[in-house]
């Protein structure tokens, strides 16, 4: 062996080595730094560290063989010693290089800046990582559903590792299409790692490439490329998660023969199905609600073990009424049929659910919020407890529950998990424009506007308003509500109407039994001396079966205390079921209980 290291020293092996390796690093930062901003392919970095693993031993060999003149013969003793000297220090330096990057990665000091909400940062040493969607490179466009499919589904699947904060989907797609500096994607999303990549769908197999990097220098710290039949598509989701954690060192937290990827279908039909109404579902509205129930009751149909398919089912059909035309023009028999039939249906389909696999929170969430609109606030809260407690960051949960919570009047506990809720998805306007909404009725309007003005809500709409007129700014209120659209969940001519009389409440043009009837826009009517009619549009919806939500809310902002001393109001608050959920629980901030069988509301 001794004279077996003696040749290598002699033929220069040790020494070309050592350059081999310094030089390959080298080549390597060269290569990750120029691959975003050259646009090459996602498989160059990967090319190039496969050449260069190559061409290690063949380097070696030959050296070997060609024997390279020896030491004495080129240079003097002195010469030779400080080149062993500087290969050394090369060496070090490299490996410390290495270390560095994989355990406390630079922060650069350029970093562009991508206009969004103002986040709160991660937990010192905490990982989070945004999955951003994933390109379609299939031929065909339509294919576009599978691509953001794909990328939905790693995103569920890297949630499930415990201590690793995931970005929500909704927030993550706001950077769709959108060639930004990755870091400035990482700022804006208040993440420390992205996960980039794409799909190519052909026939019967699915190429995707994937790869993990660290958000605030660039470096790719894994990436990889599976290329299998589309009945192998789960398995892909579940290397890929399980590769990220790896490359993240977070352990996975799994017990013995669990996946990070369950409920699998093997029906192809079936799953294509289920992405497709997920799109729909995402994209909401009346007809895209109805045709992603029509699809997941196709795939239902083929995989009656399909749980998410079951789950998403459920979602669907208690979505329906939200968006009923017959709803919202307040024809009460008809709407009453089609809340009662959809919420009957989604109750099953989300036992459903919860049957095929008790781990999944979306059942649960669905049947909870079949619960609340049944007004069996009880059990209501205890399946969203159930949810949260099974995915503690969902944000559909987290959004649905802190609205429950708020609705009921405890808005102090409402308020911690919206602030939880937008860390998790800053970019999604309904949260942001609900967390406003719930600032300002728990007394805080400065942060309350501030919010309905920041980029993430977009259109602030009725929700900034209303907060206006609480003010006394009624004409800049109007001016608001008149410049809005309108949408499938708030009629056009009720904001104009809405408008008009509140431009004239101080000169109470109107006499108040010709006051029009005005939808969700009623709280205007508290600014024309009729307040108690501001509960019209809450009772309409008692009436039906469809109750609760966001609109509910402002009903204990400071500026409707009048209303909430009324009879009316206390009516309201026993039809609607809060005051047996108040006995039972714990009365809210406002309200308190007054003797055997009453209450008062502050």
């Amino acid at each position: 062996m001794d004279n077996f290291l003696a040749e290598l020293r002699r033929r220069n092996v040790f020494r070309v080595g050592a350059a081999y390796a310094v030089v390959a690093w080298m080549l390597l930062q060269v290569v990750n730094n120029l691959t975003p901003a050259l646009r090459l392919p996602d498989w160059a970095s990967s090319l190039v560290v496969v050449l260069l693993m190559v061409g290690f031993p063949v380097v070696m060999i030959f050296t070997w063989a060609h024997e390279l003149p020896p030491e004495t013969a080129t240079t003097s003793p002195a010469a030779n010693s400080k080149l062993d000297w500087f290969l050394s220090s090369a060496l070090v330096v490299v490996f410390a290089l290495v270390t560095y990057q994989q355990l406390a990665p630079a922060r650069s000091d350029e970093t562009p800046r991508v206009e969004g909400p103002s986040l709160p940062g991660p937990q010192a040493g905490a990982i989070s990582v945004a999955v951003l969607p994933f390109v379609n490179l299939s031929s065909d466009p339509e294919q576009e559903f599978f691509s953001d499919g794909m990328t939905e589904e790693i995103t569920s699947a890297l949630a499930k590792v415990p201590g690793l904060i995931v970005i929500g989907r909704t927030s993550a797609f706001e950077f769709k299409g959108q060639n930004k500096d990755l870091r400035a994607i990482g700022q804006a999303l208040g993440t420390t790692h992205l996960i980039e990549g794409s799909v190519r769908k052909n026939g019967p197999r699915v190429r995707i490439t994937a790869q993990l990097i660290v958000a605030d220098s660039g470096a790719h710290l894994w990436t990889e490329n599976y290329e299998r039949e589309l009945t192998d598509i789960f398995a892909i989701q579940e290397g890929i998660a399980t590769a990220i954690a790896t490359s993240l060192r977070v352990p996975l937290g799994l017990k013995p023969g669990e996946n990070l990827v369950n409920n699998r279908t093997k029906n192809q039909a079936s799953y294509e199905d289920y992405l497709r109404a997920k799109a729909l579902v995402h994209s909401r509205g009346f007809q895209s609600i109805n045709a992603a129930a029509k699809l997941l009751e196709a795939s239902v149909a083929r995989d009656p073990d399909f749980a998410p398919a079951w789950g998403y089912l459920a979602t669907a059909y208690r979505l329906v009424p939200l968006y009923d035309p017959v709803r919202l023009s307040g024809g009460t028999n008809e709407a009453r049929l089609t809340v009662e039939t959809s919420l009957a249906k989604a109750q099953t389909a989300a036992e459903r659910a919860i049957q095929l696999d008790p781990t999944h929170s979306d059942g649960y969430d669905a049947s909870a919020a079949v619960e609340r609109m049944r007004r069996n606030y009880i059990s209501g809260v205890d399946l969203y407890l159930k949810a949260l407690a099974l995915d503690s960051n969902n944000p559909d949960v987290l959004h649905s529950y802190s609205i429950t919570l708020a609705e009921l009047g405890y808005l102090k506990q409402a308020v911690p998990l919206r602030e939880r809720l937008l860390a998790l998805e800053p970019y999604v306007p309904v949260f942001h424009t609900s967390s406003a909404t719930i600032l300002w009725a728990s007394g805080r309007t400065d942060a309350a506007i501030a919010m309905y003005k920041s980029p993430a809500a977009r259109e602030p709409g009725v929700g900034l308003a209303m907060v206006y007129a609480s003010q006394g700014h009624h004409v800049e209120a109007a001016d608001l509500l008149q410049s809005l659209r309108g949408d499938t969940a708030v009629r056009a001519d009720q904001l104009q109407a809405a408008a008009r009389l509140l431009r004239s409440a101080s000169a109470a043009t109107a006499p108040p039994q010709e006051l029009p009837a005005l939808g969700v826009s009623g709280w205007v009517y508290l600014y024309a001396g009729e307040p108690e009619r501001v509960l019209e549009y809450h009772e309409g919806n008692l009436k039906i079966g469809y109750h609760g939500g966001i609109d509910i809310i402002p009903l204990w902002a400071p500026s409707n205390a009048p209303i909430r001393k009324t009879q009316r109001f206390k009516d309201f608050v026993r039809a609607a079921g809060y005051f047996d959920y108040w006995r039972a629980r714990g009365w809210p901030d406002q309200c308190r209980a007054v003797g055997a069988d009453d209450f008062a509301c502050d």
